[in-house]
């Protein structure tokens, strides 16, 4: 029985690898144009709220990391921390915990492959139980991201440099998602980023704790995104992420700190109050002096950097196709803001999605058949050689007693 069910398994795989599109990938450009979009130019700076879009509670029977963590537990811990935002995203699960409030946003992480080829879904209608377990290439990478865009308001890749789940080849290529959680207290992925966006992708910052033991105050309270909207409604909330009024924030931990230092530390974090196009320049103001601004360019090419100042400004250059500001205080608290980025037209140009290769991907799926056919015909040889034997056995046992 074992060895039919392990059969089974092997054989729907096969298939699901076998039935994968091949895509064709266009060549990718950096951004161009006359005009600069900047993400901020209309925000209020009293509007920031602090969300937290990753982390893990008990799910499956407490097979999956997070088992120790209860919805109550997540919820009060976040919320004496001051956030207004706190979504869990439980592994292959809906959680439905606070789904009566307006604040409320159905999520959950997709993927369960070995390679760690996740993905936040945000706005999520149903679970996706499609996926590629074993071993992932571009195509199949892009075939999710395409299913997964089509289900959710919102798809973000997820902590893209764990296992190198996503390469940065892989970001220069990859269409169809919104997001990219370039902050995640295990590993920060800001080669990820630069590369997507070099490549001409206008992926916005999502922060996460992604905490899988919110008991711990070393994984909670980490890094965070914040959004602007006067709204905790889901869709303003999911509105703002969309059109990048939003960055990441790695929130500066003393050594030993529990959770009530915690908290009074999150009260005193300083915010964004401006963010400006003027001409060519570029105009960033926090609420008190920082440490240094650092402005980074096409290839995360540090382009300027300022010191000890609450206002920096930074002259675009024709040359640059986005520009994205990291903010550093001196408690080593640090901002990360989305990019400025230029185009043409009315708003954001998007890369061209990849499309299928109809010759090869019939070329793949007609030597799976081949396959697929060559081992059912050596199972049924082998099922019939087996009861062959029994029958011979049987034999000889009725006449050789």
């Amino acid at each position: 029985m074992f060895f039919w069910l392990i059969l089974l398994l092997l054989i729907m795989f096969f298939i699901i690898y076998a039935l994968a599109p091949i895509y064709t990938f266009p060549e990718y450009k950096p951004f161009y144009g006359d005009k600069i979009y900047n993400p901020y130019g209309n925000i209020d700076s009293t509007a920031w709220k602090k969300g937290n879009f990753q982390v893990q509670s008990r799910a499956w029977w407490g097979i999956t990391n997070g088992r120790h963590n209860t919805n109550q537990a997540i919820h009060t811990i976040y919320s004496q921390l001051g956030y207004d935002i706190i979504v869990t995203s439980d592994y292959m699960k809906i959680n439905a915990y606070g789904d009566e409030s307006i604040t409320y946003i159905p999520t959950y992480e997709h993927g369960y492959g070995i390679q760690k080829v996740h993905q936040v879904c945000l706005g999520a209608e149903r679970i996706c139980w499609i996926d590629y377990p074993f071993y992932q290439n571009k195509s199949h990478k892009q075939h999710m991201l395409n299913i997964l865009s089509d289900q959710n308001k919102m798809v973000t890749i997820a902590h893209p440099k764990i296992r190198n789940g996503y390469t940065l080849e892989d970001m220069h290529y990859l269409t169809n998602y919104d997001l990219i959680e370039v902050l995640n207290q295990i590993r920060f992925s800001l080669e990820h980023w630069d590369a997507a966006l070099s490549s001409g992708h206008p992926a916005f910052i999502l922060a996460n704790d992604d905490a899988h033991d919110v008991f711990n105050p070393n994984e909670v309270g980490r890094v965070c995104t914040f959004i602007n909207t006067h709204s905790v409604d889901a869709d303003d909330v999911l509105n703002a992420l969309k059109a990048g009024r939003a960055y990441g924030a790695d929130i500066a931990m003393p050594q030993g700190s529990d959770f009530v230092q915690k908290a009074e530390d999150h009260k005193n974090i300083p915010f964004v109050q401006s963010v400006h196009v003027r001409n060519d320049s570029l105009f960033v103001r926090v609420s008190e002096p920082a440490a240094t601004f650092t402005f980074i360019g096409q290839n995360g090419v540090v382009k300027k950097t300022i010191s000890d100042t609450s206002l920096a400004c930074y002259r675009i250059m024709p040359i640059d196709s986005y520009i994205r500001t990291e903010i550093t205080f001196p408690n080593s608290t640090k901002f990360y803001l989305n990019p400025v980025i230029r185009h043409q037209g009315d708003g954001i140009n998007h890369q061209a999605s990849p499309g299928i290769d109809n010759v090869k991907t019939w070329i793949l799926r007609g030597v799976a058949l081949v396959i697929s056919i060559l081992i059912l015909w050596i199972v049924v040889k082998v099922y019939r050689n087996r009861k062959r034997k029994k029958r011979i056995s049987k034999r000889y046992y009725h006449y050789g007693r």
